[in-house]
């Protein structure tokens, strides 16, 4: 299947680390340019972007950027501008779970996960519409979902599963709005997998996860990936408001 990714550009949020990361090798290994965002960790971001370049000879750049910040996605996306010209494609993979039962949550617990994972979503969506209608060029975004949207939680992350409901909201919304632009706006669902969030979770007892699975294991990061990318490539010109399930038919939508 040709995906039509090279030469391309994208921009993912959150890229240094766990599906982010694998998000952008797959990127790369298609021969699209890749601009990663990383909040504090500039080692890990440099590290996979330089190696990257280097192993599939296309560009890989980094950018310090708070998603939840107005001024940092709207620096994200000139620096983007100016160093690669057009962007193509926006992944927005960036998000924050703490673990906290809802009695237990504070309030700016609650306003801290809203502001990152609908509120970076928001932002990061609005400064790539503005930039693909001001360049009158197509564009694809796909936002990170979680199937804990629509499965809820039972071990402290009722935050996360509403913002997340919020992304897929937005997302069908936001997919109607644009379509006229030539901008093509779908979600990805993925269930548990194996991350840098999910680690200690499944290190105590994966056993237990998989039994809820019909597929009867955990996804790997890189075949999430591989959704992802279909998501956000030519491959799937003709869906808009979609939502990927992705979670082995635990969701089943």
């Amino acid at each position: 299947m040709e995906l039509n990714l090279r030469g391309k550009t994208a921009i993912v949020t959150g890229g240094s680390r766990g599906l982010g990361a694998a998000l952008c090798a797959g990127l790369a290994r298609e021969g699209a340019n890749v601009l990663l965002t990383y909040v504090t960790n500039w080692e890990r971001a440099d590290a996979l972007a330089r190696q990257l370049s280097a192993s599939r000879g296309v560009r890989a750049e980094t950018f310090c950027a708070d998603v939840s910040v107005e001024a940092d996605v709207e620096a994200l996306f000139a620096f983007a501008r100016e160093r690669f010209g057009r962007i193509d494609v926006l992944i927005n993979n960036a998000g924050v779970c703490p673990v906290s039962p809802i009695a237990d949550t504070s309030y700016e617990m609650w306003n801290r996960v809203m502001a990152v994972n609908m509120g970076g979503v928001f932002l990061c969506c609005r400064a790539m519409i503005r930039q693909a209608i001001s360049a009158g060029k197509p564009a694809s975004i796909v936002n990170i979902a979680s199937a804990t949207a629509y499965l809820g939680s039972r071990n402290g992350k009722t935050h996360y599963a509403a913002s997340k409901g919020g992304v897929i909201s937005f997302t069908t919304s936001l997919a109607k709005e644009v379509a006229r632009d030539h901008i093509r706006v779908n979600a990805f669902a993925p269930a548990i997998m194996y991350t840098d969030m999910t680690a200690e979770l499944l290190d105590r007892d994966i056993a237990k996860y998989e039994k809820q699975i019909p597929a009867g294991r955990i996804a790997t990061l890189e075949e999430a990936a591989d959704a992802v990318l279909f998501l956000a490539s030519d491959a799937s010109a003709y869906m808009t408001g979609s939502v990927l399930d992705f979670s082995g038919g635990q969701l089943g939508r």
